[in-house]
């Protein structure tokens, strides 16, 4: 199953640096591993914001939902989630 995720990250302004420079490490780390098995083929930064827009392709909402608690900065994130489905006019793969 597809998704749209849209991920605005919200860091405590006092959040000690030590411990902001090791959760962005675990994350960077985490979603690169994510993106190597193929469970979050795309990843887009949005200009002029601490956000992304990403796809991520899983089993079902489980993962999902598995998925992106396990991010390290999810306690700090607003997530919104669309399901996606295949278009009928698509030309190509999905359609």
């Amino acid at each position: 199953m597809l998704y749209h995720v849209r991920m605005d990250v919200r860091l405590p302004p006092d959040l000690d640096a030590a411990e902001r420079a090791d959760l962005i490490t675990r994350e960077k780390a985490y979603s690169q591993q994510l993106q190597r098995e193929g469970k979050w083929p795309q990843l887009w930064r949005i200009a002029g914001e601490y956000a992304n827009f990403s796809i991520l392709d899983v089993a079902d909402h489980d993962e999902l939902h598995t998925l992106l608690s396990g991010l390290p900065l999810f306690p700090y994130m607003d997530i919104a989630v669309t399901p996606l489905a295949a278009h009928p006019s698509k030309v190509g793969d999905g359609g």
